[in-house]
């Protein structure tokens, strides 16, 4: 069983972070960290792995300036491998561009499953693995809580409001994993001294195959323009009853326009 992890790299939330006033996207310079909601999935993957008793884990990443801190700590928590995809075209991205390049690195790689987050914590879009699944013609199964594999096929409890839907899909096929479902193991000592010398194979976009034109912001199709700052929260209102408070309530909704 071969299983490859879509993992982002992203600037520490801890951290100071920072848009660029010109395009209006994060800066992302200097050290960048595993995208905590990633997690899930690599430890998923490494323990689909050990239950069907061989195979391995392979990480695939796109990030700016050849960063791997984050595949690393990945790579300590027990996966074999990485591929980073690190070129000054890739700048600007949107969610799509991000999946022709993901869906052309995993093409490379031919794994029997495919994990990732439901989405990341930087951008919230949602949208890239199933976009990932359709360019590479694989069925896609959504916010799964549990992930069982046979030779042939995935089965996974999907979570819906109401509880969960089984969803039996044939392989190979993406799945997104939900925050939480499993405890990510922590890297060991022993797990972080070998992912030093773990093998991560750095492309670039023309190593893919694909045209500078069709990804980052010369291939986007959705453009910032502006970002304001939330507007603050007014304090509420206090109602003190003295006989009239539900007349009051019910005024100040008529106001607000809930009633």
């Amino acid at each position: 069983m071969n299983v490859a992890v879509c993992v982002k790299q992203i600037p520490d939330p801890a951290g100071e972070l920072a848009l660029d006033p010109s395009t209006y996207t994060l800066v992302r310079e200097g050290k960048l960290i595993l995208d905590d909601s990633d997690s899930y999935g690599v430890e998923m993957a490494l323990q689909l792995v050990e239950a069907a008793g061989g195979g391995e884990v392979t990480l695939v990443s796109m990030a700016p300036n050849n960063e791997t801190s984050g595949l690393r700590t990945a790579l300590a928590m027990g996966a074999a491998k990485a591929v980073l995809i690190s070129d000054e075209a890739l700048a600007g991205s949107d969610a799509l561009g991000t999946a022709k390049v993901l869906a052309a690195a995993v093409s490379r790689i031919q794994p029997d499953l495919v994990l990732a987050a439901t989405e990341s914590t930087d951008g919230y879009t949602g949208t890239t693995p199933v976009q990932l699944a359709e360019l590479l013609g694989w069925p896609a199964v959504t916010f799964a809580k549990k992930v069982e594999v046979s030779p042939d096929s995935v089965t996974v409890q999907r979570q819906t409001e109401a509880g969960y839907d089984e969803v039996v899909s044939p392989l190979p096929a993406v799945v997104t994993v939900t925050a939480g479902v499993v405890e990510p193991r922590y890297p060991s000592f022993k797990g972080i001294m070998a992912a030093r010398s773990k093998p991560v194979e750095e492309l670039t976009v023309a190593d893919l195959g694909l045209e500078a034109s069709a990804v980052g912001a010369a291939g986007a199709r959705q453009e910032v323009i502006s970002v304001q700052a939330a507007e603050e929260r007014k304090a509420g209102e206090i109602v003190t009853d003295e006989g009239d408070a539900h007349q009051r309530i019910v005024a100040y909704l008529e106001q607000i326009k809930v009633l």
